[in-house]
């Protein structure tokens, strides 16, 4: 992941979000741009950023919460410092991704969950090369077992 995670206080927070809401300001639809600015910066959406993001764009609180938690890439906690992605749609189920799956879930058993996380996704646009994963924001394509140990090893 190439976010710069900062843990000095909402009030650097506050500083960052105000410096994207700006950057946004004349945009119009400018939500989803701005928490995905947020994400990157901090590694996750913060709760007190919530009422800051509303009010600059003059949103709700409710509506800018509820668009975090419709879209299952926004995060409200400190993302992992492993995060295994496995698909789970059709293609990949065809070519053995639901036991890539159960695999993972064996090897990842027991991590604390700011070390690893484990999540399924459908569809990461490697279906001709099924079973896809993705570690760490970066996709792997015809997966074994023996090859997700290795990438969660690295």
């Amino acid at each position: 992941m190439d976010s710069v995670r900062t843990d000095s206080g909402s009030q650097n927070h506050s500083r960052l979000i105000q410096d994207i809401l700006a950057q946004h300001a004349d945009q119009r639809g400018s939500l989803l741009p701005i928490l995905h600015a947020v994400q990157d910066v901090l590694g996750y959406i913060p709760d007190d950023a919530v009422s800051q993001i509303a009010a600059g764009i003059q949103r709700s609180r409710a509506e800018v919460h509820g668009v975090i938690h419709f879209y299952t890439h926004f995060r409200t906690a400190p993302p992992a410092r492993l995060q295994v992605e496995v698909c789970r749609a059709e293609s990949c189920q065809a070519c053995g991704g639901e036991a890539l799956y159960r695999h993972a879930e064996q090897r990842v058993a027991g991590q604390p969950a700011d070390q690893v996380s484990l999540s399924s996704v459908y569809c990461l646009g490697l279906c001709a090369q099924s079973p896809a994963v993705m570690v760490n924001g970066r996709p792997h394509a015809r997966v074994t077992a023996e090859q997700l140990d290795v990438l969660l090893e690295r």
